[in-house]
């Protein structure tokens, strides 16, 4: 048994391996964009990309569309670069750089990420730089989720909770606007005269509205709800917003509707209409997805919005004035990205549908009338498409774009109908081995419950006739993976790792459980999963069982890897079923879900005397515990690799900690790797290398030992 802190690549990373065409970094040296956005004026598009941890903005402009860098980074030193607005003349780009925007909450004393270990601290700034290149970046402050306006030449952003607001050109120090509670959510008014912005203050929250140091902050509507979102009307007269329940009423140990509303607020009054409510079923709450439109402002004096009353995240739209709302997209699928044209007419999304069968483990691109239930294709094939943008004159889509063999571009193509054309191909390196890639095979198989559960297969034409395989599972759980590059960076790097794996001989099977996305209401929000069960489990375990019922696996030699919520069914499957896998590799997993944000521990006392006995309380623990790891490490004997950084802001570095303990009083033979410093999402790509590194050397040591 083994601990190891790791701050250099182990030996043998770029090393060739002896069966395979590649090598690992090779498989993982490719750039990852990100952030697609199109400027409101010039017909100019902005990205984010991401190689081999060294981010910078690219630009590009129609009709030509050549991408030019604008920002000067050069170092892997995991410094994110989020946020990208462009000014409404399209001249600038302000962007954030620093933090971890993807984590579920803030570092103790709110400091930012330090992967590279520096004993300087890292800084999260707002930054703005010419759209046009050719000059240095702009550091305007410190802050976050920035919005500019060339109408007064200002930006606003939030820093620490607070209002900012600073000019475009960072000349003079920033202002701060004085709001009670949590200030969140900056956008500016067409004209640029006036902010609207979410005033949260905890149970509660408003939309406020700044016009300037010398008048009082205005409030649209004030009540006990919780108002969000903010988008105002294109004459802005105008502020759409979403209303929720406030935080409070009758506790409950059990899963409930989550209603929630569309208001329009007039701003010269201050009042507001509800427009659009949901109902009162579980599917009425706002989609989980990862690309969520908000309800925005559409032409014809309607809103748009995602929905989920049909059982899938779908697209609608309602008039301004209330009604009924209209399905745009009906179906057996899932809308996920989508983008209004810039006339508000119509919509262009993703949806995981198509001609081929096969295309629900994919996405395309579709476009729809924000009035009218009629979509139109506007991409289909064995590619995967997402994250669509509308040029400003109209004209052009973009969007990014990968497949099974080929990695994220950018690609543009005409609106109304042309051939696609991929950008920054010349930034992928020439030893880049896509020709080696394997085509993942859809496969398909039920659950013991009888759930059909679809699945993702690794297999690499030559080989033993019988092999070593592997089970993968995704974190989230609300993802999907694909049969492609996935459009997430972690995942993109997982879909790497399985690549190579299958290159070394494995088998390799992707399974996407229940409580993932893509496969309608009823997958996605399962009875007892999680906490209250991990049914979740039993289609991993069916996985498994479909590889031992293949010819060409040996089912003496299963094994299981995945991070984050991956990590724990990792985790879960070693605890319960050592007896169909062998080994596995948990990375920062989810060991005891009594540490969990949230009931039932840190509400019991409200609870109590509330409608809720101490027997309900207890009975929910005991379901909590029998659905966390640590509740099967008596019978775990299958060995492990455990991976963490132990700056996770998602997962607390000490429920691996605490399992290491565990399973090594237990007699397990466990081994660790602490990145030190390091996030949930590893921010620096020398931390994905020794990852990457591990989990092939692991799995192979303890399933393919070398003869």
């Amino acid at each position: 048994m083994a601990a190891l802190l790791v701050c250099a690549a182990p030996p043998g990373l770029g090393a060739q391996s002896p069966t395979a065409g590649f090598t690992l970094d090779q498989v993982m040296n490719y750039p990852f964009p990100d952030n697609l956005v199109a400027a409101p004026a010039a017909g100019r598009i902005a990205w984010t990309l991401e190689e081999r941890g060294v981010r910078n903005i690219y630009v590009a402009d129609a009709p030509e569309f050549t991408p030019r860098k604008v920002t000067p980074y050069d170092a892997d030193d995991g410094q994110e670069l989020t946020g990208l607005a462009f000014s409404e003349d399209g001249s600038m780009l302000v962007y954030v750089r620093g933090g971890d925007h993807g984590s579920n909450w803030p570092a103790e004393g709110n400091l930012m990420p330090d992967p590279t270990s520096s004993p300087v601290q890292g800084k999260m700034q707002v930054w703005a730089v010419a759209a046009a290149g050719g000059s240095a970046p702009k550091l305007i402050a410190e802050g976050d989720e920035p919005a500019v306006t060339t109408k007064t030449s200002r930006v606003a952003f939030t820093h620490d909770g607070k209002l900012w607001i600073a000019p475009l050109d960072g000349s003079k120090p920033p202002e701060p606007v004085f709001a009670r509670g949590r200030s969140e959510a900056p956008v500016w008014s067409p004209d640029g005269g006036t902010l609207a912005f979410v005033s949260d203050r905890g149970d509660h929250s408003f939309i406020a509205l700044f016009a300037g140091m010398d008048r009082p902050l205005r409030y649209l509507a004030p009540s006990t709800s919780r108002d969000s979102s903010p988008a105002w009307s294109t004459d802005g007269s105008r502020v759409l917003f979403v209303r929720r329940p406030g935080a409070g009423g009758v506790p409950t140990l059990e899963p409930r509707p989550q209603p929630w509303s569309l208001w329009v607020g007039e701003t010269s009054t201050g009042s507001a209409h509800e427009a659009w409510h949901s109902g009162g079923a579980m599917t009425d709450g706002m989609p989980e997805i990862a690309g969520n439109l908000s309800p925005s402002w559409a032409a014809h004096d309607r809103i748009v919005f995602m929905g989920y009353q049909d059982g899938w995240p779908h697209l609608y739209s309602v008039p301004s004035a209330g009604g009924s709302a209209t399905l745009l997209t009906p179906g057996h699928f899932m809308v996920e990205h989508a983008a209004l044209t810039p006339d508000h007419g119509a919509i262009v999304y993703s949806a995981n549908t198509g001609q081929d069968p096969v295309d629900i483990d994919r996405r395309h691109l579709f476009r729809v009338s924000v009035d009218a239930p009629s979509s139109t294709p506007l991409t289909s094939g064995a590619t995967i498409e997402w994250s669509p943008v509308v040029t400003s004159d109209g004209r052009f889509i973009a969007y990014l774009q990968s497949d099974a063999q080929h990695t994220p571009l950018p690609v543009v193509q005409p609106l109304a109908g042309g051939a696609p054309r991929k950008l920054g191909g010349d930034r992928i390196a020439a030893d880049f081995p896509a020709a080696a890639l394997v085509t993942p095979q859809q496969v398909v198989f039920k659950s013991s419950d009888g759930l059909e559960v679809h699945g993702q297969l690794f297999r690499s034409a030559s080989g033993p006739a019988r092999r070593a395989a592997l089970i993968y599972v995704h974190g989230g759980p609300p993802r999907q993976m694909l049969l492609g590059w996935h459009y997430m960076g972690y995942y993109s790097h997982d879909y790497a790792v399985n690549q190579y794996l299958a290159s070394r001989g494995f088998i390799v099977l992707s399974v996407n459980y229940r409580l993932g996305i893509g496969y309608g209401y009823a997958f996605h929000r399962p009875q007892n999963g999680g906490p209250r069960g991990a049914s979740e489990y039993l289609d991993v375990l069916a996985g498994a069982h479909y590889l031992q019922g293949r010819d060409d696996v040996d089912g003496q030699r299963i094994g299981i890897w995945g991070g984050s919520y991956g990590g724990f069914l990792t985790a879960l499957a070693l605890g319960r079923n050592s007896d169909v896998f062998a080994a596995g590799v948990d990375i920062h997993g989810v060991h005891n879900w009594d540490w969990r944000p949230g009931p039932p521990a840190d509400l019991k006392p409200a609870f109590m005397g509330d409608g809720i006995t101490e027997d309900d309380v207890r009975r929910v623990e005991r379901v909590s515990y029998e659905s966390s790891p640590i509740s099967a490490v008596k019978t775990w004997t299958s060995p492990v690799l455990l991976i963490h950084g132990d700056d996770d802001r998602n997962v607390d570095f000490h429920q691996t900690v605490d399992l290491e303990q565990r399973l090594r009083e237990n007699g397990v033979k466990v081994e660790s790797l602490v990145i030190a410093d390091d996030i949930h999402d590893f921010l620096r790509f020398h931390s994905w290398q020794i990852v990457g590194a591990a989990v092939t050397d692991y799995l192979e040591k303890m399933l393919r030992p070398r003869q």
